[in-house]
């Protein structure tokens, strides 16, 4: 079964005026994983789709959406998938087969036809996050393990942020056409994630949030940095950053995400920055 929703770009000075629900509505993603369902969010923000996919006694294959209007799901697009969960998935490509680890991940470019996610074991299913964006060109189709993606350690225990950036799908380990995705781990004790803030016009980006434990949450800070916003998130939820907006948060436990962008170019490095004294 698939299941999708469509998100409409909102002006940053109308979400302004957003209450609680509002936010919630139009920026969260709350319910990622379900059984033997693929769920997704397709984000008028650069066109960027974020979803998942919970493979259980069969196969679920990845099909074209209706506000797509293709024949199949990449026919136009590019995708970076990873799986969350602790068991082996298998992703089927055209005939070719590729297994995917806990936290490994696999890209796909345009012009892949039959997609399909299955689990090794029905008692311990995959759980499939995924990021597709809008694709030009065609790139080779690779799997990027822990072991091999960019890492980058960052912050500090004084300053609460001491986390590991594991650059998965960036321009340094995949050719892509403007997809990049990666997963940051918090150091236990600390729990800020991209703070200092910083905003990027040239990219719109999805987090999802995950190993956060079931009783402790996620505070996800938005908005402009100026007129700052935030929205509650438990495990395995996903939000919408606009360009426009700050994307950081702290949360009441230490955790990871997996961050997805899409846009204008693919320089990781290319932020403006927000220092913390400005932000309101």
């Amino acid at each position: 079964m698939t299941n999708y929703q469509v998100r409409h770009a909102a002006h940053p000075s109308d979400v302004k005026n957003y209450d609680t629900q509002k936010l919630r509505d139009h920026f969260l993603f709350e319910n990622v994983m379900k059984l033997n369902e693929v769920n997704m969010v397709y984000s008028l923000y650069d066109r960027v789709i974020a979803g998942g996919a919970v493979p259980v006694e069969k196969p679920l294959p990845l099909e074209a959406i209706d506000p797509l209007k293709a024949e199949y799901f990449l026919e136009r697009r590019e995708i970076g998938i990873v799986n969350v969960g602790q068991a082996i998935g298998i992703v089927s490509v055209d005939g070719t087969t590729y297994e995917l680890g806990f936290k490994e991940a696999l890209y796909l470019g345009k012009g892949n036809k039959d997609v399909k996610f299955s689990s090794s074991d029905a008692k311990s299913p995959a759980r499939f996050y995924f990021v597709s964006t809008p694709a030009h060109r065609e790139c080779p189709n690779k799997k990027v393990t822990l072991a091999e993606a960019e890492i980058v350690p960052l912050g500090s225990s004084e300053t609460c942020n001491e986390r590991v950036i594991n650059k998965l799908i960036v321009n340094t380990t995949v050719e892509t056409c403007q997809l990049q995705l990666g997963m940051t781990e918090l150091k236990n004790g600390s729990v800020w994630n991209t703070m200092p803030a910083h905003v990027h016009d040239r990219r719109m980006e999805w987090y999802f949030y995950l190993e956060v434990p079931q009783d402790q949450a996620v505070l996800h800070l938005m908005g402009e940095p100026q007129e700052t916003r935030h929205i509650w998130m438990h495990n395995e939820q996903a939000v919408i950053s606009p360009n426009w907006s700050i994307h950081s948060a702290a949360a009441t436990a230490s955790y990871t995400f997996i961050w997805g962008m899409g846009g204008e170019n693919l320089n990781y490095g290319d932020v403006d920055g927000c220092a913390i004294l400005d932000l309101r």
